[in-house]
């Protein structure tokens, strides 16, 4: 079978699965680039590929593309689901799988969080634009980073959410993200005033009442790559660099902090909206001696007379 025709049937078969466009426009960007990296070697049929080429294929994307060892991995993950479809529709033998024995390669990962300081130095950033032309991306901005931090929202969530997904009267949020799964949490007081006052706002500067709570100045929901270019440009202004400054440091910041006041490990599970574990535990593991002075404030034996 041509590689460019079992590409186009693997993609139609996710489409009908009902995975996320991200998800599927991921597969499609991994399945062209290696299938472009075949053509140039005079590899257009699925049953030439071998376990060697999917190497040299990846092993090309850390020399020639720069690409970390995550994205490395992520690359691999996708072109494993790739061929093992192909082996379960029988275009394949099991024998003639190229990824059957391959591995993901070994991560070093690195968890950074936000200090108190980097943060108010980002809150300040906006809170001064603000309060210079009362300019809607300033105060988005601004909204966005508290928003972040106080719920730990993955970047598809924040651009998710709606308005109807808001309960300020209850102090709830309903998110909308990884999965396609719905998960309501709660939120703080201080989250619902600063959205009540940012709702208000935005309908007074866009002229209009919204669907989603993060727009365009037209008012169209944000994609995740517009809110990644606002972190782009705050990490040009801000020049940490002690911390990479992301969207998703500051769900580590949220995992941490949590961690930090003593939160327990399930609850955090809950609110990160993860379906097990695994992540928390590499959080509590990494800021294990940081719960030193929780234990010393709440450990058992403080009022046991021994």
């Amino acid at each position: 079978m041509l590689m460019k025709f079992a590409i186009q049937d693997f993609i139609e078969e996710k489409k009908y699965m009902n995975l996320s466009p991200n998800t599927v426009n991921s597969y499609n960007a991994t399945l062209k680039d290696f299938q472009r990296f075949c053509s140039d070697k005079e590899l257009i049929d699925i049953d030439e590929v071998r376990e060697a080429t999917v190497k040299s294929f990846l092993i090309y994307c850390q020399e020639v593309r720069g690409n970390n060892v995550v994205s490395r991995n992520t690359k691999l993950h996708h072109l494993k689901i790739f061929f093992n479809y192909l082996e379960t529709i029988e275009v394949i033998a099991e024998k003639k799988n190229p990824v059957r024995r391959m591995k993901l390669a070994k991560e070093d990962i690195q968890i950074e969080a936000f200090t108190d300081l980097h943060i108010k130095q980002m809150l300040g950033y906006f809170r001064r634009l603000k309060y210079r032309d009362k300019s809607f991306f300033a105060y988005r901005g601004h909204t966005i980073i508290v928003f972040l931090l106080s719920t730990g929202a993955r970047v598809g969530e924040l651009v998710n959410v709606k308005w109807k997904d808001v309960d300020l009267v209850n102090h709830s949020i309903t998110l909308f993200g990884k999965a396609r799964q719905q998960q309501s949490i709660p939120i703080t007081d201080k989250l619902v005033k600063e959205l009540a006052e940012y709702k208000i706002f935005s309908e007074k500067e866009l002229g209009r009442k919204t669907e989603y709570v993060f727009t365009s100045r037209e008012g169209k929901q944000m994609t995740d790559n517009s809110v990644k270019l606002i972190f782009k440009r705050l990490k040009e202004v801000m020049n940490f660099n002690d911390v990479r400054l992301s969207a998703h440091t500051f769900r580590h910041t949220f995992a941490h902090k949590c961690l930090m006041a003593g939160m327990d490990i399930f609850t955090l599970q809950k609110l990160l909206r993860h379906t097990d574990l695994r992540m928390c535990q590499r959080y509590l593991s990494l800021w294990g001696t940081a719960l030193k002075e929780q234990n010393d404030k709440y450990n058992p034996l403080n009022n046991i007379e021994i």
